[in-house]
């Protein structure tokens, strides 16, 4: 698989619980497994090789799995569809995939696992974990440019009513202190969860809890690093020139991926309490 792009097609519309339920329907086929529906969020569609798909087989309908493949891009019956026109994250060209009958061969299905969270195997886990750690990271990074460049910016800005630079006014030091110490709590985090996870750190049921609160914690507080950031930038931190206003829009999509805020606090707060799944999520 040297030089293959794999790329993750697993967002669909109207559905918020991402890789456990789908809305695409996966048939067995002699051979394989048919895909029908459409994916939405996939990253790098000019040129992936294998896209990680996954459908919902109701042929039991008491018992209906998941099914979870990688589709050779060489596979008849698909079509991309360039829908691609975001506020940003622009160069990802993430667009949407139409599956009209797509069938994958068993040799590239990767699981078959209940539907819901009993599905969650280590292959499914690890999925998250890939996505979950991945995300954090990116946004962490994108806080950290932001974070270099205020430094930089308030030691060089200037005001009538201040002899020396902004670096010296209290209120920009209170803000620069606030955006440390969010960065303080976010990397650590990260590494340790990070870490554990390759260790083979036996955190049973908690592993779910430990994924969504490093990224949901890093995303988070990574757009609060970016706001205070162009906050002091000014005014002219809103045009293209200064780079700020990129960084802005880019940290702002980090709250959509998954899971979002509620996705998070739904299933942080259903872990900790244990509670048994159950066909209804609420109520």
């Amino acid at each position: 698989m040297n030089g293959e792009v794999f790329a993750a097609g697993h967002a669909e519309g109207g559905n918020d619980l991402p890789l456990l339920l789908s809305a695409p329907k996966a048939e067995k086929v002699r051979g394989g497994y048919r895909f029908t529906g459409r994916k939405s969020f996939g990253s790098l569609s000019p040129v992936w090789s294998y896209l990680g798909i996954h459908g919902m087989d109701t042929s039991d309908p008491a018992a209906p799995k998941i099914v979870h493949a990688f589709m050779p891009r060489n596979t008849q019956g698909y079509r991309i569809e360039n829908t691609w026109d975001t506020v940003d994250m622009r160069a990802t060209q993430s667009d949407d995939t139409v599956l009209e009958g797509a069938v994958v061969p068993d040799r590239y299905i990767g699981r078959v696992v209940p539907a819901g969270g009993a599905g969650i195997d280590l292959f499914v886990l690890g999925i998250f974990a890939w996505a979950l750690l991945g995300f954090g990271n990116v946004y962490y990074g994108l806080a950290q440019r932001a974070l270099d460049l205020t430094l930089a910016n308030v030691k060089e800005k200037k005001s009538l009513g201040l002899t020396r630079s902004m670096a010296y006014h209290p209120e920009v030091q209170h803000s620069i202190a606030e955006m440390v110490i969010e960065m303080e709590s976010i990397g650590p985090h990260l590494d340790r969860v990070a870490q554990e996870w390759p260790d083979g750190v036996d955190h049973g049921p908690n592993w779910a809890i430990k994924l969504i609160a490093a990224k949901y914690w890093a995303v988070e507080g990574s757009w609060r690093v970016v706001d205070t950031a162009m906050d002091l930038s000014g005014g002219f931190g809103i045009f293209k020139r200064s780079g700020m206003e990129r960084l802005w829009r880019d940290a702002r999509l980090g709250r959509f991926h998954p899971a979002n805020s509620a996705l998070a606090h739904e299933l942080i707060a259903k872990t900790a309490l244990q509670l048994p799944e159950e066909g209804a999520r609420w109520g």
